[in-house]
């Protein structure tokens, strides 16, 4: 490629000409000896180009990554060469971590991507911008290429304040919000005690979450027992939606973490509501809409996804009982 200005830095230069990598990335490049001017090797990444200049831009191929490819079933929504949609299920782990190294939903990526996984940061490996709960279902945006990543990170990173992106969740919770709708806006952090668990921390980053309640349900005594709300994210911190709904007394049910002093109230479900809550075995919640923008071509993706058979048999349980909105 040939400059057209003196006097920019080449690391600036070639993340305006190659907009595929990342800045850091074509910096990583440079130091590791890839690109030439004029035929003379340059490993500054501060070099000041002239105008006129012939810039080779040497891109090794990207490594294999330490992920190990697994055979796992995938629930495939979408897919092109930038990007891929999954409706992952409840129980399955997104990324290898202490305790969880095999059998997660990394590995089942590598192994169904093959060579259309393209890589970040040099390496063949699926990027993750966001992630759900082992024990949350629903709907995921995973990039494939550097481009697509840095893409879709951004959209993530804005949240609610950008143009396209949207998460929709549906929540089973405990009791019913006295009001239809509403935000909950408290900060969250780590527990001050419990470090696996979240918390609304005064010091904690920034959370949006807003709701809508959508069915209520009523227990033996006639009151709400139970009910179904709609939570959109501005937000994604760490168990943002189950630490927020708990923090205004209405947590997920069957979520052992947050909300474990409700359990009593399985008392005041029918005998058909208490069987399915006892065999769902994780918390309520799952991520049924997601909106992003394409990373290349500018359209809006909108994916829906039904409630899972165990949610779906625990909410026409507690509706047997009588719903209202």
């Amino acid at each position: 490629m040939a400059a057209d200005d003196a006097g920019e830095r080449l690391d600036r230069v070639l993340a305006e000409r190659v907009g595929e990598l990342s800045r850091s990335r074509h910096k990583a490049l440079i130091l590791a000896g890839r690109v030439a001017i004029d035929g003379a090797t340059i490993r500054d990444p501060g070099h000041r180009v002239n105008a006129g200049d012939s810039i080779v831009l040497e891109l090794p191929p990207a490594e294999d990554t330490a992920i190990a490819p697994e055979d796992i079933a995938l629930d495939v929504v979408f897919e092109d060469a930038e990007l891929i949609v999954i409706d992952k299920p409840a129980g399955l782990v997104v990324h290898p971590a202490a305790g969880n190294w095999t059998g997660t939903l990394a590995n089942a990526l590598v192994a169904h991507c093959g060579a259309s996984l393209i890589g970040v940061g040099g390496v063949k490996r699926p990027g993750i911008v966001h992630r759900l709960d082992k024990d949350t279902s629903g709907l995921m945006v995973v990039a494939k290429t550097e481009r697509a990543h840095r893409a879709l990170s951004r959209q993530f990173a804005e949240g609610g304040r950008g143009k396209a992106l949207r998460r929709g969740y549906l929540a089973l919770v405990w009791g019913a919000p006295e009001r239809p709708r509403g935000s909950i806006d408290k900060p969250i952090g780590r527990h001050p005690h419990a470090r696996e668990k979240m918390a609304v921390r005064a010091n904690g980053r920034a959370a949006v979450t807003h709701w809508e309640v959508l069915e209520r349900y009523p227990g033996r005594d006639g009151a709400p027992v139970a009910s179904l709300v709609a939570c959109r994210l501005e937000t994604g911190r760490t168990h943002q939606i189950r630490v927020h709904l708990a923090s205004i007394g209405h947590p997920l049910l069957g979520d052992e973490v947050y909300g474990g002093g409700f359990k009593t109230k399985a008392n005041q479900l029918a005998a058909e509501a208490k069987s399915a809550l006892e065999a769902l075995g994780r918390q309520a919640l799952h991520a049924y809409l997601l909106v992003v923008e394409h990373p290349s071509q500018g359209t809006n993706l909108e994916f829906r996804s039904e409630l899972p058979d165990d949610l779906s048999r625990l909410r026409h349980s507690l509706g047997a009982q009588g719903a209202r909105a």
